[in-house]
């Protein structure tokens, strides 16, 4: 890597990736702690309406009980947690913009690094979001005929076309990993003068592609279940 003793302040490659991987942590026990200290500051009517919504998620719970098991509820925990996880990165993008823009125009000291760190970023929640969108629903559906079905059409088709969302994932995960083994192989680097590695955003493509094939096998097996369950109910 370059000499980098001219360029002020240059984030270590350790700490950004170490950064990354705590931050969030910290950042989701601070809301779990607040969280429980709003809930003792609330009013009565507050509190009566998260009950409202406590049970009404207790509803819901019991009635997907009936065709979830523990792998699903497994898969769909890890597929949550792993979207709020890295959404808490996007105010590290804010905060090295803002760093960028104070070094620039304040001090007419542009940094090498701020831009770099945020591509690497985006890139990387991209690549990991795919599962907790996939279990919100949140991918786009080309749905002309899908909302014209009943409701067990429209889960039989989401059966059928599962084919295709696995043939594409099992190619990602492949593909993924070949990068990632040819990337760690070779210590590959980027090109700008920062040089920090690039195998860990191509182990996230990988890691991606894991979490997004488990959320599609979750899904599948739910849908399985209650594509059955509204046939009996049909037929009784």
């Amino acid at each position: 890597m370059s000499d980098l003793s001219n360029f002020g302040f240059v984030m270590p490659h350790w700490f950004y990736w170490g950064w990354l991987a705590i931050m969030p942590l910290i950042m989701m026990a601070w809301d779990r702690w607040s969280s429980g200290r709003g809930v003792q500051a609330v009013d009565k009517n507050a509190e009566a309406n998260e009950k409202l919504q406590q049970i009404e998620a207790e509803m819901s719970k019991k009635i997907e009980s009936d065709y979830e098991n523990w792998f699903t509820r497994v898969v769909d925990w890890i597929s949550e947690k792993s979207g709020v996880f890295i959404s808490f990165w996007t105010v590290n993008a804010v905060v090295f913009y803002f760093f960028e823009v104070v070094m620039r125009y304040i001090f007419n000291m542009p940094t090498i690094w701020v831009h770099e760190a945020s591509f690497l970023l985006f890139g990387m929640q991209y690549l990991l979001a795919g599962a907790f969108a996939f279990l919100h629903g949140a991918h786009v559906r080309v749905d002309v005929v899908y909302n014209l079905l009943p409701v067990r059409g429209r889960v039989g088709m989401d059966i059928f076309t599962s084919m295709f969302f696995f043939i594409f994932s099992v190619a990602l995960i492949i593909t993924s990993w070949t990068f990632f083994e040819n990337s760690y192989s070779m210590d590959e680097r980027t090109v700008e003068t920062w040089g920090i590695q690039y195998w860990p955003v191509k182990a996230m493509m990988l890691l991606g592609a894991v979490l997004i094939t488990l959320a599609g096998l979750s899904k599948l097996i739910k849908d399985i279940a209650l594509f059955v369950r509204l046939g009996r109910e049909q037929h009784a």
